[in-house]
Formats: C-alpha cells, structure tokens, sequence
C-alpha cells in the first residue's frame, strides 16, 4: 500500500464528511413548523459594529414545539435582535416581551411543504456535486501520484465507493428531511 495515496483517501472522506455536515446545517434552518434553534443560525445582528449570529448574542431555546424564545445576554440588544428577525427571509413576526423574544413558527400549508420539499432537493443535489468534484479532484491527485496501473486502479475503486457511500448518506438525509416536511 502506498502512504500517500492513503492518505489522500483519508482527506477525500474527510471533505466528503464535510459536505454531509453542511448539507445537515441548510437542511436544519429549513423552516418545518417546528422550533429549532438552528433556523436562526444565518440571522446576524450588528453588535458593536460587527455582525454577529443571533446565538453568539443570546441564548435561544425552544419554549413549546412551534416556539422559541430569544433572550440576549445584553438586554440593551433586545430592540436590534428584534429588527434583526424582521429583516430575516423567516417570515417571522416576533413578540417583544421586554426580555427576550418570543418567535412562533407557524405551520405552513401544503403548497410551501412542497416548495420547501423542492428547496431540499436542490440542496442535496449541490451536495451531491460537491462530493463529485471531491472524487474527480480525488482521482486527479491520485494520478499524479505515479502508481502502478493496478495500485492506481484499486485506490480509484476505493474512491469510487466513499463517493457511492456519500450519495447514499445524502439520499438518506433527503428522504428523512422530505418525510418531516410533509408529516406537519
């Protein structure tokens, strides 16, 4: 076995894990009508001249199922975090209770659930690009890593299969993303 080659294996998966994990953060901020903090993980608010995620700002929890509650460790923040979620693409009115804010998620109808549905393909498939090009940029390297004709060939067969292995995990993700967005 050749280390370098190895190696580059080892990186190849590591990238490819990388794209499952930041499929797995769009797909968390995808609105379902359900509380989850992480749907405010691309709001930011500017704190000192510095824009700055909402969760580095205050602490945000789910209250009940449909609801979360931002409550900022600065309250003089309150009136920016509140201008903040309205200037979101969330569609959100927050309550303003002179904490914190209360934030409910209504449900959306069946049309938005298919949009949504849609929004989650379109995600998936650019991931699923995204490992592809980690394969091809894989293969590239492992070519110019001068191995033997059989050595080449069973290292790209190895690569051949993470990336199969990642398409599945993203099919997967997908089909349990889909499902939660049309069971509301």
């Amino acid at each position: 076995m050749n280390e370098q080659a190895d190696l580059l294996l080892m990186e190849i998966e590591e990238h490819m894990q990388k794209t499952i994990e930041a499929l797995e953060r769009e797909f968390a901020a995808v609105r379902t009508g359900r509380a989850n903090p992480a749907l405010l993980d691309h709001v930011s608010v500017d704190y000192y001249g510095a824009p700055s995620p909402i969760r580095q700002i205050a602490s945000v929890s789910v209250v009940e199922g449909n609801q979360l509650y931002v409550k900022p460790y600065d309250k003089s923040m309150l009136k920016q975090l509140e201008t903040a979620v309205y200037a979101s693409d969330l569609g959100l009115n927050p309550i303003n209770d002179g904490v914190g804010l209360r934030l409910i998620l209504p449900q959306p109808n069946e049309e938005r659930r298919k949009e949504l549905v849609k929004e989650v393909d379109r995600q998936a498939e650019e991931a699923k690009v995204g490992v592809r090009n980690i394969r091809r940029d894989g293969n590239h390297h492992l070519k110019k890593l001068g191995l033997s004709e059989d050595d080449e060939k069973g290292y790209m067969d190895d690569v051949q299969k993470l990336t199969d292995e990642f398409i599945e995990k993203i099919d997967d993700l997908v089909k349990d993303k889909s499902k939660e967005l049309m069971q509301m």
